[in-house]
């Protein structure tokens, strides 16, 4: 009861209330964290809130971030260790991965080792649409140098059973490097890449997967035809 009323900021009463009272239903970030972090659905816990003022494809909409960044490391983390079956990261670069999860190594090994697959899909760090995303976002740390951060830390993880690294098609790396999509299991955490700027300034939505062909779906197919038509990582 103690966690749940630090995750929502409130008082372990203020907790016990909405979960004894239907008629007391929280802020919806509120009944988003205290949902995810009990492992249940919001319908579950609030029926008659979730009804009316979510409905069809809008319940899949679990968060919204103006800004990668300000999505928690802590939600990224939980979202991956809790993967019991699929991973994907298609991401262009992905290498914010291994700079901003502790021992991400160490993460990938564990997934393994539980049967869970995972999924790197990168641009082609030679590739013309890199070198054009180069120029527009005029950064030090360069889109293809990110590539090859991503690369040599799945190079130092060796013949890991389960992970598995793709560049996308030459004619599929525009629509690769303009969205994001990060998908573990039936979530998913999804960036369209504003104009200029670079990934983790750019928006992002968090979507759970709810039924047939929400949004959820749109985004994770969006990803797997984009791995169907990549290419194996030399």
């Amino acid at each position: 009861m103690n966690q749940l009323a630090a995750l929502a900021k409130v008082s372990p009463g203020t907790v016990r209330q909405w979960l004894a009272d239907s008629a007391r239903v929280p802020h919806p970030s509120a009944r988003s964290k205290v949902s995810h972090h009990l492992g249940v659905s919001e319908e579950m816990l609030w029926p008659r809130e979730s009804s009316i003022v979510k409905t069809g494809a809008d319940r899949e909409m679990v968060m919204s971030y103006p800004f990668r960044s300000l999505c928690p490391t802590s939600v990224w983390a939980k979202l991956i260790t809790g993967a019991k079956k699929d991973i994907i990261f298609a991401g262009y670069t992905n290498y914010f991965l291994f700079t901003q999860q502790a021992a991400f190594d160490r993460t990938l090994k564990e997934l393994s080792a539980r049967g869970v697959r995972v999924r790197f899909l990168m641009g082609d760090p030679e590739g013309r649409v890199t070198r054009e995303r180069e120029d527009i976002e005029e950064t030090a740390l360069t889109v293809s140098s990110r590539i090859r951060i991503t690369l040599e830390n799945l190079a130092r993880m060796g013949d890991l059973p389960g992970l598995e690294a793709r560049f996308s098609a030459p004619e599929d790396a525009t629509n690769h490097v303009g969205l994001s999509v990060f998908r573990m299991d039936d979530d998913a955490l999804v960036t369209p890449h504003l104009a200029r700027v670079v990934g983790h300034d750019s928006p992002m939505m968090h979507f759970r997967r709810r039924g047939e062909h929400g949004m959820f779906d749109r985004f994770a197919e969006h990803a797997e035809e984009l791995w169907e038509r990549g290419q194996p990582v030399a």
